[in-house]
């Protein structure tokens, strides 16, 4: 009885017991490599933050770039950082986020190691609907359309799940992959097929199916910004539930947690982040596979720390992406969607063909 009014030591204990002798040592670390993990993020987010505005088709000095962070004089480098680098940045941080927190909430729900909503379909979904929106009913911009991304997003996630149960119940990471991606591939044919059908239709939103934060505005942003935001407060609510549900749903029904709330508003959060970030730039995958396993190895398997850095990871591997396009292809760029699958589906392999793929 003791114990059961302590939930959080006995999921703190079973966390340890359950990822075997390298998981409990984790969990055991010091609280202050914890906390030094966020300082050293924000420290790597102020880095690219700074070379995003720096660099580019022209690159401007580091000092230029602060000077006219804090005084707009009217110079070609203040209208350079102000009119085109500083929403760019802006954007890539929002997108970062919502990206990253998905793919930690992604994995968590579903106790998948590979799950990401690239993978499994959930942008894809999103994109789709989205494409429908734009040539069915003549939709124009994120006002227009958001709804259809969130329609999109939360049907194949559903989709997904049930593709990849196939009415057995319980599934295995690779099995919902497959799914994911078999999905994925079909949504993405068909959008394809539309486009090419009516190119000037889809002309607008061409480069956004790539993934793309360069022809995304600020006033976009503002339009989709409270649905991340809702997102995001949800996620921070489930993620001590999250810890209980990762130990299997009769211990943390046991433990006092509402399992299907939990289920719910999580679903709930992935498809406003999921939905608004596609909505906004388009598919950015792997962001949401790479940067929960990033994280993992110095937060250990509490999800509370696990969505925190992954918030503060997520855009830095974003900007990062966005301003190598800018540098290696300068004076045009290549889309951020397409570097960070790049560097996602190594990672991807490396996990498929690791023993402990099924241990989250």
């Amino acid at each position: 009885m003791a114990e059961q009014g302590r939930p959080d030591r006995v999921i703190s204990q079973a966390l340890g017991r359950r990822g075997g002798r390298e998981d409990a040592l984790a969990h055991r670390r010091p609280r202050a490599r914890r906390t030094l993990g966020p300082a050293v993020l924000l420290a790597a987010l102020a880095a690219v933050v700074l070379a995003s505005m720096a660099l580019g088709a022209q690159a401007l000095p580091f000092d230029q770039v602060w000077r006219v962070l804090w005084e707009r004089d009217g110079s070609e480098a203040s209208i350079i950082v102000w009119t085109q680098r500083w929403p760019r940045t802006i954007i890539g941080i929002v997108v970062g986020v919502s990206f990253g927190v998905a793919g930690a909430l992604i994995q968590a729900l579903t106790r998948n190691p590979l799950a990401e909503p690239g993978i499994l379909g959930v942008n894809a979904g999103a994109g789709f609907a989205v494409t429908v929106g734009v040539g069915v009913f003549g939709l124009s911009g994120i006002t227009g359309y958001v709804w259809f991304a969130f329609l999109g997003a939360a049907a194949a996630t559903l989709l997904v799940y049930l593709v990849g149960s196939a009415g057995r119940g319980l599934v295995s990471p690779v099995t919902l992959v497959l799914a994911g991606v078999a999905l994925g591939a079909v949504l993405n044919g068909f959008s394809t097929f539309l486009t090419l059908i009516d190119p000037e239709t889809f002309r607008s939103i061409r480069n956004w199916g790539l993934g793309s934060i360069a022809d995304t505005s600020l006033d976009d942003t503002g339009a989709v910004l409270p649905f991340l935001t809702v997102g995001l407060v949800l996620a921070v609510l489930i993620a001590g539930p999250l810890n209980a549900i990762a130990l299997g749903d009769d211990l943390a029904a046991s433990l006092g947690t509402k399992v299907i709330r939990t289920r719910v508003l999580g679903v709930i959060a992935l498809t406003l982040l999921a939905g608004g970030a596609t909505a906004l730039t388009g598919g950015i995958g792997f962001v949401g596979l790479v940067v929960p396993h990033v994280v993992r190895w110095f937060t250990g398997p509490d999800q509370r720390w696990i969505i925190v850095c992954s918030g503060l990871a997520a855009p830095v591997l974003v900007l990062a992406a966005d301003v190598l396009g800018r540098v290696i292809a300068r004076p045009g760029e290549i889309e951020v969607g397409i570097l960070t699958a790049v560097i996602g589906a190594p990672v991807l392999i490396a996990l498929v063909r690791s023993r402990k793929v099924s241990e989250l």
